[in-house]
């Protein structure tokens, strides 16, 4: 990745951004989304550090009064641009939710490593501004909030939606969804399918299920006390962020003098719960249907990104498993999101085969961390080339690298960025 690229990367983010926060994609994407948000501060960082706070402030102003972060704050003029869109969710009429129009759903709790990397890129700037003395508290009502009404008897965080775990039509959903008898009763909309073929993207009848879920959610003002509920997953991929976002809040709670026991004990307890989704003949971490009582044994991507996690007893077994034709890492595009010997592997239709940047990104993350350098910086160059070859796209088929979904993706180009640095910073380029 050269400098035509880094400008071409850049040039992606500035037109993707809206004046405090950016845009996942012009057209297909066009209000703020929550991990989004993280992934493209990592990014940003490196082309301006007071840019990438924005970004993170922007997200952490959005909280509810329980302290979660929403999956999307909307722009309230593109509300038919996309579905389900303010007028759904109608945020404005459930207790505790901020000014702004706002999902009642959430997103995976990336935020706190977001923080702690964009406070780590120029402290001074980060200091002058309060960054971490303004993050800090709503990072700790976000996580709380996931702690006392996310967390059931496992100990570990659940999603009450598919699009909570940010993969939105893994094949985890397919048993949970199926024994929902019900759909969404009204129109339908797809704007999404102006922008993306319909082929690569979720079905009809998944999205009649999304909504049917999204509207019982609100309907009872997104309180998460429904006891008849029928979707209540443990994703591994949600809880290894949770689990390592609580470790970057040790160093946080540390910076600002504050007392870290609290994050570093929950970080540990978190981790000791995640064992209950470890699957051994699969080699990988699985979900668990939290109503059914059953685990959902499928090989994903979610599986494997408990290696971010410290202090993990599994490494070298999911080491073997990302290496392993299931996934191919080295021989495949990136990192599958799915099972590539499966038979419900689909190479071009969203979380059902195709690989993605931000996970990649994360499972490079976890291999630098863990002194993997040759696999990780091979990793890296990859995610840079394809992200610069194809205009930074979405995601790409995980056997050709063919770009699918919607093109100059922020997150694709931000976190391009974020490992050609590394690259550069360990001598390598791309």
């Amino acid at each position: 990745m050269n400098d035509l690229a880094i400008a071409a990367a850049t040039r992606v983010l500035a037109e993707n951004w809206r004046g405090t926060y950016t845009v996942p994609a012009a057209g297909l994407y066009p209000h703020q989304w929550s991990w989004d948000s993280g992934f493209i501060a990592i990014g940003l960082r490196h082309i301006s550090p007071r840019r990438a706070q924005q970004e993170l402030d922007s997200i952490l102003s959005a909280q509810w009064d329980d302290g979660r972060l929403p999956q999307i704050v909307f722009n309230p003029r593109l509300d038919v641009q996309y579905s389900p869109g303010p007028s759904f969710w109608h945020s404005e009429r459930i207790p505790g939710s901020p000014v702004v129009p706002t999902s009642g759903l959430i997103q995976p709790p990336n935020h706190a490593l977001a923080v702690l990397l964009v406070h780590e890129a120029d402290p001074e700037t980060s200091a002058r501004r309060r960054f971490l003395e303004r993050a800090y508290p709503a990072l700790r009502a976000w996580h709380d909030y996931l702690a006392d009404r996310r967390t059931g008897a496992s100990g570990l965080v659940h999603v009450v939606h598919p699009w909570e775990s940010g993969m939105d039509n893994s094949p985890f959903w397919d048993g949970p969804l199926a024994r929902i008898g019900e759909s969404y009763e009204g129109d339908i909309p797809r704007p999404d399918l102006a922008h993306a073929d319909a082929s690569h993207r979720p079905s009809n009848a998944e999205y009649g299920k999304y909504l049917y879920l999204a509207a019982r959610y609100r309907d009872h003002d997104c309180d998460d006390r429904d006891d008849g509920y029928p979707f209540v997953l443990e994703d591994p991929a949600v809880n290894a962020l949770f689990i390592r976002s609580e470790w970057a809040m040790t160093r946080i709670a540390e910076l600002l003098g504050e007392d870290p026991q609290p994050h570093r004990s929950r970080a540990r307890a978190l981790g000791e719960s995640l064992d209950s989704l470890w699957d051994d003949q699969l080699g990988c971490y699985v979900a668990r249907d939290a109503i059914a009582g059953r685990h959902e044994r499928f090989r994903t991507v979610s599986g494997l990104l408990p290696l971010l996690v410290p202090e993990l007893p599994r490494t070298e077994r999911l080491l073997e498993t990302l290496h392993s034709p299931h996934f191919g890492l080295g021989s495949a595009a990136l990192v599958p999101s799915h099972d590539l010997t499966a038979p419900t592997f689909d190479s071009a239709r969203y979380w059902r085969g195709p690989s993605w940047f931000n996970t990649a990104w994360l499972i490079a993350e976890a291999l630098y961390e863990r002194g993997y350098d040759d696999a990780a910086r091979d990793l890296s160059s990859q995610m840079a080339d394809l992200g610069l070859g194809h205009d930074f796209p979405e995601y790409v088929d995980p056997h050709t690298g063919e770009p699918r979904g919607t093109m100059k993706f922020s997150w694709t180009a931000a976190l391009s960025l974020d490992l050609f640095e590394r690259l550069h910073r360990s001598g390598e380029t791309a």
